[in-house]
């Protein structure tokens, strides 16, 4: 639940968590590389097309998540547990999380641990983040590992931070609203009623 008139305690968490991350990422970047440039981030002259994949990308991941949640009843039981566990979320906060949270991790994962370590520990590392208690998250593990298998393909391919980070903001952007309407939708008369 959100506190009173603020932000719920795990969405507090989860933020000084990612700035962490993202300080992490950008410490050992800096370690390794001895200056961090433009060019981890973005390409000048090619930006648009790894923004057009990153967002083609994005929506791949969603609809993988949202075929799941077809097939798989526990994803369903995946998404109460996390809405419950996120509790009622404004707009702005999904925003500002989904951004941080892709941005952060993809500095991370994609651009510190991928770079130093190469793919395959950044992936394993990265599903193993989305690891939590019970059966049910197992299958978030699981979308983490093509999630990240997809996300280190893109920097393989790109060279740089922009398709990981926007595919990355997407997914959870769109699923992060989806989580914050879940209560809701849950809550409502239809779906009381049986």
């Amino acid at each position: 639940m959100a506190a009173s008139g603020g932000a719920s305690w795990i969405y507090r968490i989860a933020w000084i968590f990612y700035l962490v991350l993202a300080l992490a990422g950008t410490l050992w970047l800096g370690i390794q590389e001895g200056r961090i440039g433009i060019g981890l981030f973005i390409d000048p002259e090619s930006w648009w097309v790894d923004l057009g994949i990153g967002l083609a990308a994005g929506g791949l991941l969603v609809a993988v998540w949202l075929g799941a949640r077809r097939v798989l009843p526990m994803a369903k039981k995946l998404e109460v547990e996390l809405a419950e566990l996120l509790g009622p979320l404004r707009t702005s906060e999904v925003v500002g999380l989904a951004l941080l949270s892709g941005f952060a991790e993809e500095l991370f994962f994609r651009g510190a641990v991928q770079g130093a370590w190469g793919w395959i520990p950044a992936t394993v590392l990265f599903a193993l983040l989305h690891a939590g208690p019970g059966v049910s998250y197992r299958i978030w593990t699981g979308f983490a590992a093509v999630a990240g298998l997809t996300l280190a393909g893109l920097m393989i391919w790109r060279g740089n931070l922009l398709a990981p980070v926007v595919t990355h903001v997407l997914v959870n952007g769109i699923n992060l609203d989806r989580l914050a309407r879940l209560p809701e939708a849950l809550a409502s008369p239809s779906n009381t009623a049986d």
